[in-house]
């Protein structure tokens, strides 16, 4: 008999890729959603319940038969006042509905804890997994900081700047290092989350192979692009105020950059390593390897005005 579990953001960047790896390592997959019509119709190989992360009865009549839950859920910022803790409140919520429903362990993928304060963003994610980690259920939190892979919001700031900016400005922040890691990568640690032995409730993190300014970064991924751009340092320049810019160039929403953005004002760097070994995966890709394959994924589906300023921008820096 084939083994059930939930999968919650089933529709997101990180569920739909994990979607296909859970039912390749044997699982049966029962994906979550407000709007079940709307996704039988996108999806209709898909197991889809009816449900909302806020409601509790409806969540474990979803679980009902699952060994496993993955939490995958997050909201923004700027969408209410008491946006952290109703994002606590749900994660509360979840883990009690696990419990009712036999579920035999969590799974959530949270965010690697900053070396300063963090932005509202990341302590939601840390108290959303300090939460789950608590309740009844045993909870296996895995932390990443920014994961490379098509869709990823924080990838396609990095890949929009380096492809469209002939020049840019370097805001002191930039000089912060944080470990990417590939989306596969991310994946394949979630698959084997399922199965990993465990005890109680535990967390690790997912670093990259390498600890990177953001100016590595935006380098590196420039070079990959064949693109050279002009680097100016700019040490007064905000957060805030590098989110207005980024939002001018960049497909990605601009609520949502400000709060990645807001996030990179320290370092992010892992405090917990090995998962790699103890879950017996190989080493994650290096980011060479990880954005070849993110922007191979993505070609061809920029919009005709996207490639028009891209090539005027590839000009630009050639002359230069």
């Amino acid at each position: 008999m084939t083994e059930q579990l939930l999968l919650t953001g089933a529709t997101g960047f990180i569920g739909n890729r994990v979607f296909a790896s859970l039912r390749e390592d044997g699982w049966g997959v029962r994906c979550l959603t407000r709007r079940p019509e709307v996704a039988r119709r996108a999806s209709p190989e898909r197991d889809w319940v009816a449900g909302d992360a806020e409601d509790g009865e409806a969540l474990a009549r979803a679980m009902d038969g699952c060994r496993v839950a993955f939490y995958l859920i997050h909201g923004m910022g700027e969408l209410h006042p008491d946006w952290v803790e109703r994002e606590l409140a749900t994660a509360e919520r979840f883990s009690r509905a696990a419990a009712r429903a036999g579920v035999e362990r969590i799974v959530y993928l949270g965010g690697v804890a900053p070396a300063g304060p963090p932005s509202a963003h990341l302590r939601a994610r840390l108290e959303t997994g300090k939460a789950l980690r608590a309740g009844p259920v045993p909870c296996l939190e895995l932390r990443a900081g920014m994961i490379v892979g098509a869709g990823s919001a924080s990838w396609t700031i990095v890949r929009d700047l380096a492809a469209r900016l002939p020049a840019m400005v370097l805001p002191a922040w930039l000089d912060h290092r944080s470990e990417p890691v590939a989306v596969d990568d991310v994946v394949a640690a979630l698959v084997r989350a399922t199965r990993l032995p465990l005890a109680g409730s535990d967390l690790w993190d997912l670093p990259g192979p390498e600890a990177l300014s953001g100016v590595e970064i935006l380098q590196r991924s420039a070079a990959l692009m064949g693109r050279k751009p002009i680097l100016l340092r700019v040490p007064f320049v905000t957060p805030k105020l590098s989110s207005h810019w980024i939002r001018l160039v960049t497909r990605t929403d601009y609520r949502l950059a400000a709060e990645l953005v807001e996030g990179l004002t320290s370092e992010l760097l892992a405090s917990r390593y090995g998962f790699w070994a103890a879950a017996g995966l190989p080493e994650p890709l290096h980011l060479e390897a990880a954005a070849a394959r993110a922007l191979a994924d993505e070609a061809g589906r920029l919009s005709r005005s996207a490639q028009l300023m891209e090539a005027l921008a590839g000009a630009l820096m050639r002359r230069a």
